[in-house]
């Protein structure tokens, strides 16, 4: 190892002690100033301290780097369909309502930033999405009260004048819960509905990954165990959600639309197609049965 760290000292610090300002101060800033001496100036790779904690600031920007786009096939998807199909209103609320809390909760701790930045990023997302659901559901009047709900307890949350620091510590248990729970809807609407619908699988596996890097991260700089287990949770229903998007995989639509889809193939179709004098065919199967009522009359 000290062999490893005179090479990589030779080679690296004619640059980390000639960093621009604001480079600098900016990785000064992130990891300490203890740490920023150790890992930039001094090339000291052995120092395991510092070296979690410059891995986990590494994730945490990663994790706010991706969820600025991780929504956005699943965005795409409800715009292109023109549908709903698969999704589940319900988990889009319990979800953000979890991140209101969340953030609320953070902020007003003052914990780092790249430890939660990314629920900021993920649940503006998440209020389009709810409100495409519900506009392809034929409920678009509810989409303002939605929206005006969340404002309303957003700025609840963050005035310490309407909620105290103890009341916002017991919701921060229940955003736990509402994390966990927001994920039940869409487990259940995926099983009953036999496939996956419009539900994006970049969103999914990204989650997954991001719940898993979160533990990581919170383990390292937050020393609260309710942000803890409600990662571990959230983690372990992401981890439900993915084998179901890997079993449907080849079966993304639902059963109805599958129905639907089929269901002229059958009789339907017959029993309405035109002939050739702009009079109704009916079928074999329809002539058998109106025969006789035919004759009763005559």
């Amino acid at each position: 190892m000290e062999a490893l760290e005179q090479t990589l000292r030779s080679v690296l610090q004619p640059i980390t002690h000639n960093l621009p300002s604001p480079i600098s101060n900016a990785a000064g800033q992130l990891l300490g100033d203890s740490c920023y001496r150790s890992l930039v100036h001094n090339i000291n790779i052995s120092d395991t301290t510092c070296m979690k904690l410059a891995v986990s600031k590494a994730l945490g920007i990663g994790i706010i780097g991706a969820s600025s786009i991780v929504k956005i096939p699943q965005l795409l998807k409800l715009l292109n369909a023109q549908s709903a199909e698969g999704i589940s209103f319900l988990s889009y609320l319990l979800e953000t309502a979890s991140y209101v809390i969340s953030l609320a909760y953070n902020v007003r701790n003052q914990f780092p930033f790249s430890t939660y930045g990314e629920m900021a990023l993920i649940a503006i997302q998440n209020v389009a999405i709810a409100v495409l659901v519900l506009q392809y559901t034929g409920r678009a009047a509810a989409a303002a009260v939605f929206v005006a709900g969340l404002a309303a307890a957003g700025y609840a949350l963050y005035d310490d004048s309407i909620t105290s620091m103890a009341a916002l510590r017991y919701l921060q248990a229940g955003a736990g819960v509402l994390g966990v729970a927001s994920k039940l809807p869409q487990i259940v609407t995926i099983f009953r509905e036999g496939g996956t619908g419009q539900l994006s699988a970049f969103a999914i596996f990204n989650y997954l990954a991001g719940s898993l890097s979160r533990i990581f991260t919170t383990l390292q700089e937050v020393p609260d165990k309710l942000i803890l287990y409600g990662f571990v949770a959230g983690f372990a229903l992401n981890a439900v959600l993915a084998a179901q998007m890997v079993y449907y995989w080849n079966s993304p639509q639902s059963k109805d639309s599958a129905q639907t889809k089929t269901e002229p193939r059958g009789g339907q179709a017959a029993k309405h197609s035109v002939g050739v004098d702009g009079r109704a065919k009916v079928s074999g199967s329809e002539k058998s049965r109106t025969t006789p009522s035919t004759r009763r009359r005559g």
